[in-house]
């Protein structure tokens, strides 16, 4: 700049960093440092109901980070389906394949199955309704 020429600059407040106040050094929150947020873990309980699918999200509105003046986001879960060794998922049912011998489909048979939700699941088939291929 030449001599006798003034420059204006505009800048952020270091004191109040451009808020427009300053808490006293004295009055403080010890647990926030006068930043007006604290860092919070905060545990949220995902319920999947029956029949949910691939891509569907589940919503916690307002559970998102949270600062001053700033409106509170959201939590979105996106389900996401792993593959499982026995079980495909067909519409809104669980399908499996179960090997028979030729005497299991032609006489019945009984076995224990195994759910995903731990239970054990008795599957019978009575004698005398024979079991075609495929079915």
């Amino acid at each position: 700049m030449a001599p006798g020429m003034t420059q204006q600059i505009q800048a952020r407040c270091y004191e109040c960093n451009g808020k427009g106040e300053v808490i006293n050094e004295k009055d403080r929150c010890t647990g926030c440092k006068a930043q007006k947020v604290v860092n919070e873990t905060k545990i949220l309980e995902v319920h999947v109901d029956k029949g949910m699918k691939e891509g569907q999200k589940i919503y916690f509105r307002g559970e998102g980070d949270q600062q001053p003046d700033v409106d509170t986001g959201d939590v979105i879960i996106i389900l996401q389906q792993k593959a499982h060794p026995k079980f495909q998922r067909s519409g809104n049912d669980l399908a499996m394949v179960h090997t028979l011998t030729l005497t299991e489909a032609l006489c019945g048979f009984t076995f224990l199955l195994e759910h995903l939700d731990g239970r054990e699941l008795l599957i019978t088939h009575s004698a005398g309704r024979v079991v075609k291929p495929g079915k």
